[in-house]
Order: structure tokens, then sequence, then C-alpha cells
């Protein structure tokens, strides 16, 4: 019989402000963004073995395999984010990895930074250096924005770390994670009016955001900016005051200014499927991420989520069922017998 150990983080829908916690905005003049988790996974799972080889299996990256007995793992763009935790926690015992997600890659729910918080809480379950929540999102920020490079704001990570409803503030002291007080009623409804939806394009979130850091540095979009973290102050503030129809406005009055961040945020087919949903009886809504493509997210009207829902579906959008997840990420072990 083998212990294996098992982490499940949470993916997140950005309701508003993202894009605010990318720098050098965030650390110059301060972000704020609004999100919450859902009920849609990544999951990885640690298996020992008696040797001193990682062996990675997953339906994104295949099958990979890497010795541990030669020092840190070189970065080079193949598997890194896992690497990056094995180098960090010094492994140096063999193990399997197994790594999954509900989401596609470039989903735009967060899918690479939750899929970093699920790896360093399995590996710190299984090394007993088990983490707290700010701790583990401090660290999977450093290890794929600093060490690996990649290009990314800093939401992703504490949300699939704390789970929930949250407004964080971001500057160059750090994330301050503050839980919204959402009143159970008021959730339960603001989830029969919500929608998710899948527009089947992926995107690559990285030009995105390159395309909005440079125009954040030629003066172009910093009034769209500190817009959009004011709205996510009011968005927050409405739904703490039960006010579903005010969010929603509020939401449509957003997506304005995120449009604004940069020229690859929409498109066409975004324009479109937004403007159907808002024609059948949404309120407001958004692109969840970068933009570009992946999920978008709506708040309708009281009685027309199932009208905005079929509408979408005959214009060959994949409506995906879904709930709030107020827990982050967590992990367990158990045996394979």
């Amino acid at each position: 019989m083998t212990d294996y150990y098992r982490a499940r983080a949470p993916l997140r829908i950005g309701i508003a402000g993202g894009g605010t916690d990318v720098d050098p905005y965030a650390s110059q003049r301060g972000g704020c963004v609004l999100n919450t988790t859902i009920n849609k996974y990544a999951y990885c799972t640690i298996t020992p073995r008696s040797d001193r080889t990682m062996r990675v299996r997953s339906s994104y990256y295949g099958i990979y395999e890497a010795p541990l007995d030669g020092g840190p793992l070189k970065l080079d763009g193949n598997n890194d984010l896992i690497k990056a935790v094995t180098n960090h926690f010094e492994v140096r015992g063999g193990f399997d990895i197994l790594i999954q997600s509900d989401a596609p890659a470039g989903s735009g729910l967060g899918g690479s930074s939750t899929m970093m918080v699920a790896m360093i809480a399995a590996v710190s379950k299984w090394l007993g250096a088990e983490m707290g929540p700010h701790e583990t999102a401090e660290l999977a920020y450093r290890l794929e924005r600093e060490d690996i490079g990649l290009k990314g704001g800093k939401q992703d990570q504490y949300a699939a770390a704390y789970g929930g409803f949250n407004l964080m503030d971001i500057d160059s002291a750090g994330v301050r994670v503050s839980r919204l007080g959402i009143d159970e009623d008021v959730a339960d409804e603001l989830q029969y009016r919500s929608l998710l939806c899948y527009t089947g394009m992926s995107r690559e979130s990285a030009e995105i955001i390159s395309s909005q850091i440079e125009s954040f540095n030629r003066g172009e979009n910093e009034r769209a900016l500190d817009e959009s973290k004011r709205l996510a102050r009011e968005i927050a503030d409405a739904l703490s005051d039960g006010d579903i129809e005010g969010a929603g406005a509020l939401l449509h009055e957003s997506w304005g200014y995120k449009k604004q961040f940069s020229d690859k945020i929409s498109n066409e087919t975004i324009n479109s499927l937004y403007d159907i949903a808002i024609d059948n009886g949404a309120i407001g809504g958004k692109v969840s991420g970068a933009g570009g493509g992946g999920f978008m997210y709506f708040i309708c009207e009281y009685d027309k989520s199932a009208d905005v829902a079929q509408e979408l579906r005959r214009h060959g959008v994949k409506v995906t069922d879904f709930m709030f997840d107020p827990k982050g990420v967590t992990s367990w072990r158990n045996r394979n017998e």
C-alpha cells in the first residue's frame, strides 16, 4: 500500500478590477480586484516513488520525466510550474505527479496560477510543511511571476488560496485580502442570476497583458484602470448591500472601461455575444481574465437568466453550470491499496 497526497484549488471568476493587479500599475497607483471562486478546480496528486525520478502525467502536459539527483531542475519552458515547486522545496525523493483541471488552458479562470497553488499544497502536505493561505499565495506568485517569468497579475494565486468572495487591495507592499460579507439570501439570488459561458476561444494572456502594460507606459489607459479599480469597490459595496441590480449595472460600466485597457481585450465575436446577452436580459457582464476569449460572466435580470442562456446557446456558446465555492485550497492524504 502506498500513501498519496492530493490537493484541490478552486478556479475563480474575476468580477471587476482585473488588470489593476498587474505591475507597473499596481505598484505605482495601487490596484483593487473583486473576485469569487467557483466549483471548478485544479487538482494535483503526489505519489512517492522509490527512485529519484519525477514523473509528470497530465492531459495538458502529457508525460514527462526528469531525474532529481542532479541539483535544481532547469527552467526551460517545459513543465516549469512543476519544476519551480520541486526546486523550491528541494525535493530529492522521486514522485509521480498527476495534474488535472476542470477548465481548458486559456480559459480566463486563473488556471495556471490555481494549478501552482494546488501543486504547492500537495507537495507541502507530502513533506509535512503545510502552509497558510497567504504564505501559499505569496509563494505561488513568486515562483510563477519571478522565478519562471510568466506575465500576469496578483489576484489568481490569492483567490485560489483563500476562496470565496474577496476584495483585494494590491500595491508595492503586497496583497491585502478582505472577505466580502454577503448575506446568504443575496448569494443564492446572485447564483440564480449569474451565467458563466465559454466562448470556445482560448487566448494567450501574456500577449494581452503585455499590450496593456505598453498602453499604461504610454499613458493611454490610466483613467480606464483607475475607473475599473473604483468600480470593483462599488460592486463589492452593492453586493454587500444586497443590490444585485446595481451590481449588474456597475459590471456593465466596468466592462466598458476594461475594453480600454488594450485593443486585444475584446473582439468582434465577444462584442456580438455581449450584445446578444444584454438584448435578452443580462444587466451587465465581462470576459473573465485578461480578455480575448475564454469565459464570459453575466448578471441577469431576476427572471431572464434562462432566456439569456438559451439565446447564447443558439449562437454556439457553451453555458457552464457552476456554483460559488467559499473554500480555498485544501489538501489531504490517502492510501492506494
